[in-house]
């Protein structure tokens, strides 16, 4: 029985498996920078959640199990911290996806030039930087001398001390992440929007429909995919958007009124050098909105409605 292998398919055999092996290349950068940047801190951040360590060179990590877990349970301002993070997340939805839905559904038939310029100002808080926006609001904002209250005297009303005041921090706090994010989220609607296929409209027009028809049955069923995951992403996101203004503005008080699961972290890793509970806080957050997302991407995966 003579072989079939020639020395010219030495060469075939050569290029197919380069070919096969290609994607894997090309993916290998990024792979090996969510395992350095990513899963490695997060694997270390759950072996230091077993340890009491205060990040000195001189001392040693000492092994005490489940007890940071125990402990931050136990913190009266890390459940308040948690209260404080669903607060964060509800009140920025409605900015974060109905404020912008309705922007992007009712200037949608505004003449093209007309329709840029009103995308690209309300794009502009996006790319200010969060500690220069957070400066600028501090102004603004300030009880005796910012511009707001300046007004507000004008008109003749009390100064009202935004973030001073425990029943109104956090609220303060909604509103300038709102007012950060409002335009990414208008953007992404509206280029979604735009998508929409147009002779579904005309069709609908030449049937008789309403404008308000056109959207309840058409613009919002095709828009779901985009809206639920603007809300995912709200959800998920949403109280880390506020961490830099938080910080900035109010240092999660007054009396701890505007802290969050997210600051918390920080304050014990970096304000109390306590690693273990920082990193035992840590995990917990990845927990819970790991599971979290889980749930939202089925929802994603169940409830969004395509054309096609």
């Amino acid at each position: 029985m003579t072989s079939t292998f020639t020395p010219s398919a030495a060469p075939r055999l050569a290029r197919r498996g380069i070919a096969r092996l290609a994607p894997w290349l090309f993916l290998l950068p990024a792979a090996l920078t969510f395992v350095v940047w990513v899963y490695w801190p997060l694997l270390d951040a759950f072996r230091l959640s077993f340890y009491e360590w205060n990040m000195l060179p001189r001392s040693e990590p000492r092994f005490v199990g489940m007890e940071n877990y125990a402990n931050i349970f136990e913190l009266s301002k890390f459940s308040q911290a948690l209260k404080n993070t669903v607060i964060y997340i509800v009140g920025l939805l409605p900015i974060a996806v109905l404020i912008p839905l309705a922007i992007a559904i009712y200037t949608q038939d505004l003449p093209e030039r007309s329709r840029n310029i009103y995308r690209a100002i309300i794009f502009v808080p996006m790319i200010i930087a969060p500690v220069v926006a957070a400066a600028v609001w501090r102004w603004l904002l300030d009880p005796s001398y910012g511009l707001v209250n300046n007004w507000l005297g004008a008109l003749g009303f009390e100064p009202v001390r935004f973030l001073f005041d425990a029943d109104t921090a956090i609220w303060t706090i909604i509103f300038i992440t709102g007012w950060k994010l409002i335009g990414f989220s208008t953007l992404i609607l509206s280029a979604a929007n735009a998508n929409i296929n147009p002779s579904l409209i005309e069709a609908a027009r030449m049937d008789g429909a309403s404008n308000w028809q056109i959207i309840r049955d058409i613009r919002l069923p095709l828009l779901s995919s985009t809206i639920l995951f603007l809300t995912m992403i709200t959800i998920l996101l949403g109280a880390q958007w506020s961490f830099a203004y938080i910080v900035v503005l109010t240092q999660g008080g007054p009396l701890g009124s505007t802290t969050n699961i997210f600051h918390i972290l920080w304050d014990f890793g970096f304000s109390s050098l306590s690693v273990g509970w920082s990193s035992a806080a840590a995990i917990i957050l990845v927990l819970g909105f790991g599971a979290l997302a889980f749930v939202l991407l089925r929802l994603v995966d169940r409830y969004s409605f395509h054309d096609n």
